[in-house]
């Protein structure tokens, strides 16, 4: 079913259309594409995927705005755009946005196209697509986005442990200069403080910065 939002956007919500077995439900997809009839193919394509809501653009400007305010699982990209060259948006998109990218372009294309794009993670699939190729090609995608993601953030966690050492490690540096501990002295006083307050070692080592360094 379509509907339009406020800013004209086209969305379709996801119908109640048999999902093949054993395909996980896409969030949220755009797909990219000036050409009626092959939006029309890419639509049935991902009907199967038991999709949430895709979102479509038939211009590489308004695929742009659209992904810049909506966080998508995964974007399609169907070549020829009537204003912008395919490649170089999914190469934009690939840089700006976390989603699996997908370009659909001429066999004749193919070679020369992921030459340009690979190196970004985008995938390239020549047309005419087979259902077979389609699927297998968007299974992929998932998989090394998934990739991407838990490796972003498992980075995230080893930063924020690593800036929660630096305070603690501070703190300690605190009650060294100020109450004449040794480091030992200041890691027990730190461990007995959270147990006692009942609040982890970061927030004393926090509210032990506040008081003696400001």
């Amino acid at each position: 079913m379509a509907f339009h939002d406020k800013k004209g956007h086209c969305h379709f919500a996801a119908e109640q259309v048999p999902a093949r077995k054993g395909v996980r439900r896409l969030d949220r997809v755009l797909i990219i594409s000036s050409n009626e009839k092959s939006l029309t193919a890419i639509l049935q394509l991902i009907a199967a995927e038991s999709v949430s809501v895709t979102d479509t653009a038939d211009s590489a400007a308004k695929g742009r705005q659209m992904a810049a305010e909506t966080a998508y699982q995964t974007i399609l990209i169907n070549a020829p755009l009537k204003d912008a060259a395919a490649d170089s948006l999914a190469i934009e998109l690939a840089k700006m946005t976390g989603a699996g990218i997908m370009l659909f372009v001429s066999s004749e294309a193919e070679r020369e196209t992921e030459e340009k794009v690979m190196s970004y993670g985008v995938f390239v699939l020549p047309k005419p697509v087979s259902k077979a190729w389609f699927y297998k090609a968007l299974h992929l995608l998932e998989a090394a986005e998934y990739r991407t993601r838990n490796i972003q953030h498992e980075n995230q966690r080893l930063q924020q442990q690593i800036n929660e050492a630096k305070i603690i490690n501070r703190a300690k540096g605190v009650l060294m200069e100020y109450l004449s501990m040794t480091e030992p002295q200041a890691h027990k006083y730190l461990e007995k403080q959270a147990m006692d307050l009942r609040i982890s070692k970061l927030e004393v080592a926090k509210r032990l910065i506040s008081t003696y360094e400001y």
